[in-house]
């Protein structure tokens, strides 16, 4: 047993509540649908007066010194400049460049962190944070609040999140919000796997025509005001004036 492991006591796992274990008795049961109903009522208001979010994905693995940290980091101050409060899952790596640029540049900045046995702590730069103890829960909050989605590099969580917003999108749960892929070089592979559906007729090529693939932040940050404001009208809450002592 790895230290992690060990030391992992606050984890709902760690005390044998897993949650796809199929029947359980019906007391177990019960209690668990409690915490799963306060999950999602913690959720909802935490989140109910955040103004319109952008939800940036991506690894929690790369330093501060990586290219796509900086990018992240971009992406962040852009957003926050315009208006956008930015929502990550709230951990480190790309959760936290996207949080840091919006905190740098004056905007909000808000993250959902995941309670794990690895103990993730959230980032230093997160304005409201709220801790979730189950993953489809805190899904649905990067979901439910945003009105687009930045997709930067990231491993299998990072996957999950993005066909999730895709899936939403096509079966009409969500809106036709823009979904952002950043990283040319990394996202070909899944662009030209994502062909070869179209080919198949397993997809449909209309279910792509808000994906968009880009390096560009501008790009970007025009593909999210086209799709989002222009298209949905959604107005951007601005921030209080210090001249006329507001907020």
């Amino acid at each position: 047993m790895s230290a992690n492991e060990s030391n992992s006591t606050n984890h709902p796992n760690s005390r044998g509540e897993y949650l796809l274990q199929g029947p359980q008795p019906r007391r177990i049961e019960t209690l668990r649908l409690f915490r799963i109903m306060r999950d999602f009522i913690h959720g909802f208001r935490g989140l109910h007066f955040v103004s319109p979010c952008i939800t940036v994905f991506g690894s929690a693995r790369f330093a501060e010194t990586h290219r796509y940290y900086a990018l992240a980091r971009e992406v962040g101050a852009a957003l926050a400049k315009v208006g956008f409060t930015v929502m990550t899952g709230g951990g480190p790596g790309i959760m936290e460049a996207a949080n840091r640029g919006a905190f740098e540049a004056g905007g909000t900045s808000i993250g959902c962190n995941i309670i794990l046995p690895f103990e993730q702590k959230p980032n230093l730069f997160i304005h409201k944070m709220l801790e979730f103890r189950y993953f489809f829960v805190r899904k649905t909050m990067l979901v439910k609040y945003s009105y687009g989605f930045v997709v930067l590099p990231g491993g299998v969580g990072t996957m999950d999140e993005l066909f999730e917003a895709l899936t939403l999108i096509q079966t009409g749960k969500i809106r036709n919000f823009p979904v952002v892929l950043m990283g040319r070089q990394y996202y070909q592979p899944l662009i030209e796997f994502m062909q070869d559906m179209i080919r198949e007729r397993t997809i449909s090529a209309s279910d792509l025509d808000l994906l968009l693939v880009t390096d560009s932040v501008d790009e970007a940050l025009a593909h999210i005001e086209r799709h989002a404001v222009d298209r949905f009208g959604f107005r951007r809450v601005f921030r209080p004036s210090k001249l006329l002592r507001e907020g």
